[in-house]
């Protein structure tokens, strides 16, 4: 039985009998210039357009509802100085600061008159800022605004001052969160290291660098104007800065993915006899189906993300979901024009490397056909094997602990890491980490606060009540005796809430918040893990829906579902293992907190790329053969290699951001390399078969009721062009 059954093409459609990705296809092939002029101006306009008016990428780390965020607001509201955005200058000197006095008074005389500064508390005006031994000090530099809105310019002001004009002999490092963004870098060489590698395994898969070109032209527009529009956007919409490199990541990797699906359709219809008119025309009316399905999903997915009511995640689902949009975009419309015009040369490598395969006796999918045969005769034993591997990858997303990196994970290199380090050896681990208690009172219920933190295990000192500017309002910072990242200050957080601070209002009869970045980022953590399930229930039910709508089945979607779960559970694993645990030398530290549903969203998407290119075809050759087994066989044979080559790139992309400089995008370049190699290599060549197998002719079943009452789609069309089994 030959592996292309139904896929032939050497009787097509007429362009009236083909579908609308047909008729999409033809349009673009016979306004070739036209469509790829049409590309180039937009893209160009959005380019020019996006530099002209600029980007105001902004965090909006907002939680209504949440202690912290109520703490932040009453924190403003009334005008207290801890309320904005601020720069800890540390001083160091083994022979102590008291002889230093004058230099740093001097120094930070020049501090205060820098733009954005509202005042500089210097270490000398509160014996708690130097530490018990007396050589390490800091000052504390109050901006006029909250830390994610501050201007870079104005923080870079301050870290040039402290270069160029720090006093002699001492060690002057600056910390703070504004610090840590005014020093992130960009994504170095990840772009291109992954670019580089697409299109070597291009090559290799194709044999012509022209031809290999293609899909990495293709994603470049659709990523380029994406980046533009958003750009753009973000002067409307809340866009964080973190936003880009993510879209960039994704769009690489599922545009050369998705160009990837429709140029090797084409190339298979001109091994069959199919003119190039003809082969475009197949390619889009079935490749360009499973794309467009695929992107939906995908979109369906990020979109989800809405559901979680986390405004920084907002921006970013919806910047990720356009650039997904784009890019399916370019594959239907550029992709056709672009192999137009550079038909007649890739035909002509085509047909030649096909005849050298051929003269040498090779058959393609043959590899594939015989792991299909191997798997269908021991389904359950491979089932078995390959679910329990993934079980143990997934094993330790059960004690992932979310949260985010703070300056204890920058590079050693950096100011924020060393002023971090100073800091924990001056005043002890939970410096890095103060929680802010905030309450309305007079001078009495705010000391009869400090006295109950002081007495409360995990507390290490605590600061004298901190006024706000209209006296209603007092501020009580709190020092723990852990880490910021520690479970231990985790547990305090919530102690304070849930025992400690409650206790103390029913005596006092004032209300207490706890803020602070530390409970600022445990709120943050708690809302994702409690809004998950939801999130996870709204993108699995719709997906599952769209695949029951396609293939007619109930099982199928079901098992789509699990096994995409799985998949991204042992991703979450493995990032687990290297971050949260440290393996190969990286620093430890809580995994941030919106990596888990951007994986879960993106992966879900992509996973189901592969599912419906698979599936597609074992459901064409069931169409036509009604032959269960060899259905499945046939399926496996004709897309194993492009999906292991579609998945090979998106992994070298996605990989190569474990190369960026922000520890972000290791994780979010991480999971999703590891995500795609198992749903590539494990789910789609082992489980998927196995469990076909397992179902044989029961896969298609459906309940008449149902059968009758959902509307019909279908991903593949028949010889005289209408969709195949309706």
């Amino acid at each position: 039985m030959s592996p292309t059954r139904g896929m032939t093409a050497t009787t097509e459609p007429a362009t009236d009998r083909a579908g609308v990705f047909g008729r999409l296809a033809s349009w673009s092939r016979h306004h070739r210039l036209l469509a790829l002029l049409l590309w180039i101006l937009t893209v160009a306009v959005i380019t020019v357009g996006a530099q002209s008016a600029g980007s105001t990428y902004r965090n909006n780390f907002a939680l209504p509802g949440t202690d912290s965020q109520a703490a932040a607001d009453l924190l403003e509201q009334h005008g207290s100085a801890q309320a904005g955005g601020s720069v800890q200058i540390v001083f160091q000197s083994s022979d102590g600061l008291r002889d230093d006095r004058p230099a740093i008074e001097q120094f930070l005389d020049r501090v205060r008159g820098l733009p954005g500064v509202t005042d500089v508390r210097s270490p000398y005006a509160d014996a708690s800022a130097v530490s018990e031994d007396g050589t390490v000090g800091y000052a504390t530099v109050v901006l006029d605004a909250r830390a994610e809105d501050v201007p870079e310019r104005d923080v870079r002001r301050i870290i040039d001052t402290a270069e160029s004009a720090a006093p002699g002999g001492l060690t002057v490092e600056l910390g703070g969160d504004v610090v840590r963004g005014a020093e992130e870098e960009s994504g170095g060489g990840a772009e291109g290291a992954g670019m580089l590698a697409a299109l070597v395994i291009l090559v290799l898969l194709f044999g012509s660098v022209v031809a290999a070109a293609l899909p990495l032209v293709t994603a470049l527009f659709a990523v380029a104007g994406a980046i533009g529009l958003i750009a753009l956007a973000s002067h409307v919409f809340t866009v964080a800065d973190f936003t880009p490199p993510i879209m960039m990541l994704v769009g690489l990797g599922v545009g050369v993915d998705y160009a990837l699906l429709i140029f090797y359709r084409y190339r298979h219809e001109l091994t069959h006899g199919a003119d190039r008119q003809a082969a475009t025309r197949t390619a889009l009316d079935a490749a360009g189906r499973t794309v467009f399905f695929a992107g939906c999903t995908v979109i369906i997915a990020l979109l989800g993300l809405v559901a979680l009511g986390l405004g920084s995640l907002r921006g970013v689902a919806l910047a990720v979901a356009l650039t997904v949009l784009v890019t399916m975009a370019a594959s239907l419309t550029l992709l056709p024009a672009l192999l137009a015009l550079f038909g007649k040369r890739i035909q002509r490598q085509v047909l030649k490397r096909s005849a050298k395969a051929q003269a040498k006796g090779r058959e393609e999918g043959r590899r594939w056909r015989r792991l299909g045969s191997t798997v269908q005769r021991r389904p359950l034993p491979a089932l078995l094997a390959a679910v329990l591997v993934l079980l143990a990858l997934s094993a330790p997303a059960l004690g992932m602990r979310l949260g985010f990196a703070d300056a204890g994970n920058d590079p050693a290199s950096s100011t924020s890491r060393r002023a971090y380090d100073l800091l924990a050896e001056g005043f002890g681990a939970g410096f890095n980490g103060p929680l802010l208690v905030v309450g309305r009172g007079d001078t009495a219920a705010a000391e009869q606060l400090r006295t109950t933190l002081t007495g409360t295990e995990g507390i290490a000192a605590t600061t004298p009540p901190l006024p706000s500017a209209d006296g209603t309002v007092f501020t009580v910072i709190a020092f723990p005796t852990t880490s910021p990242q520690d479970a231990s200050t985790t547990r305090l957080v919530h102690t304070l809430r849930d025992d400690v601070l409650p206790r103390l209002a029913e005596r006092s009869g004032v209300d207490y918040l706890v803020g602070g970045p530390t409970a600022a980022t445990q709120d943050f953590a708690d809302s994702v893990s409690v809004r998950i399930p939801l999130f996870v229930a709204i993108v699995v039910g719709l997906s599952a829906l769209l695949l029951m709508l396609v293939f007619r089945s109930v099982l199928i979607p079901l098992k789509a579902a699990l096994l995409n779960l799985l998949s991204i559970a042992a991703a979450l694993g493995v990032i687990t293992l290297v971050f949260q645990h440290g393996w190969f030398g990286v620093q430890p530290g809580p995994i941030e907190a919106f990596i888990p549903v951007m994986i879960f969203a993106i992966v879900f998407g992509l996973s189901m790329d592969y599912e419906v290119f698979l599936i597609s075809r074992i459901h064409e050759e069931w169409q036509a053969t009604k032959d269960h087994s060899l259905a499945v066989r046939e399926g496996l044979a004709a897309t194993g290699k492009v999906i292991t080559a579609a998945a090979a790139i998106m992994i070298v992309v996605f990989a190569a951001f474990v190369l960026s400089p922000s520890r972000m995008l290791q994780q979010f370049g991480l999971g999703l390399a590891v995500a795609i190699f198992v749903d590539a290599v494990v789910i789609r060549c082992l489980i998927v078969p196995a469990v076909m197998q397992l179902f044989g002719r029961r896969a298609w079943w459906l309940p008449a009721l149902l059968a009758r009452r959902l509307p019909k789609l279908a991903l593949e069309r028949a010889a005289d062009g209408t969709p195949t089994g309706q």
